[in-house]
C-alpha cells in the first residue's frame, strides 16, 4: 500500500478491546463461565458475532441465538462480575507494537481518539490502568451513540470531537463490525484481526489487513 493513500489523514481513531487491548479473551472466557452456570454453553461461532457490537446488539444476538427466553440481564452481570474480578488480579495486556505506534502517530502530528463499543465508564476504566487514558484527545464509548457498529455513529462523533473531516480520519479496527462501520463513515480503514479472520467482503472494505500494530507502524 503506498503511503500516498494516507497523505491526506489528519487524525487516527482507535478501537479499544481486540486492537488495543487483549481483553476479548478475557471476555469470551468470562460469558462462558456466566453461561455454564446456568447451563447455557458458548460456541465461539456465537461469542464471535457480539465481537466489536453494543450491549443492546449482544443482547439481540444472543437471544437470536439461544431464544427469547436467554437471560441476557442475569448473564450479563455475571459476565461483568467475572470481568472485573479478572481487570483486579492481573494487568490488562496491551498488543504488541502499540505504545510505538501512538509514538509513531504523535510523531506525526496527528489527532486520536477511541471509539469503542465498550460502555464509557468500563471503557475509562480500562485506558486508565494500561496507561493509555492521556494518549487520546477523546473517547468515545458505545453508550453515547444511538446505533453501535456497523452503524457509522461512533466514528462519525469521534471525527465530530476531534473536529476533523470524516474522509482524513483513519480507522483502526480488529472486527468485522468495525471495518463496515468505518466504511459507512466514509472513512479509511486498516484491520489488525484478533478473534477472527474477515471474510472476503470485509477486506474488499477495508485499505488493507495486517498482523499487528507493528505493521500499522510500518505503513505510517
Amino acid at each position: 500500500m503506498s503511503n500516498n493513500l494516507l497523505a491526506g489523514v489528519r487524525a487516527v481513531i482507535f478501537d479499544m478491546d481486540g486492537l488495543m487491548l487483549d481483553t476479548e479473551r478475557m471476555a469470551q472466557s468470562a460469558w462462558q463461565t456466566a453461561g455454564a452456570e446456568r447451563n447455557y454453553d458458548f460456541p465461539a461461532h456465537v461469542y464471535l458475532q457480539a465481537v466489536g457490537r453494543t450491549k443492546s446488539d449482544t443482547e439481540r444476538l444472543f437471544k437470536d441465538a439461544f431464544g427469547p427466553e436467554f437471560p441476557f440481564d442475569a448473564l450479563y452481570a455475571r459476565k461483568q462480575e467475572l470481568f472485573y474480578a479478572m481487570l483486579e488480579a492481573e494487568p490488562i495486556p496491551t498488543k504488541p507494537g502499540l505504545f510505538e505506534l501512538l509514538d509513531r502517530i504523535d510523531g506525526r502530528g496527528l489527532a486520536k481518539a477511541v471509539a469503542t463499543s465498550t460502555a464509557r465508564p468500563l471503557a475509562l476504566k480500562k485506558l486508565t490502568t494500561t496507561g493509555l487514558i492521556d494518549r487520546f484527545a477523546t473517547i468515545v464509548g458505545g453508550d453515547e451513540v444511538p446505533n453501535g457498529k456497523p452503524a457509522p455513529d461512533i466514528f462519525l462523533a469521534a471525527a465530530a470531537r476531534l473536529a476533523v473531516a470524516p474522509a482524513r480520519c483513519l480507522v483502526l479496527e480488529d472486527s468485522e463490525a468495525g471495518v463496515r462501520a468505518a466504511h459507512a463513515a466514509g472513512m479509511q480503514s486498516i484491520m489488525v484481526p484478533d478473534l477472527k479472520a474477515p471474510s472476503a467482503a470485509v477486506k474488499a472494505l477495508a485499505l488493507t489487513v495486517v498482523q499487528s500494530l507493528t505493521d500499522v507502524s510500518q505503513l505510517l
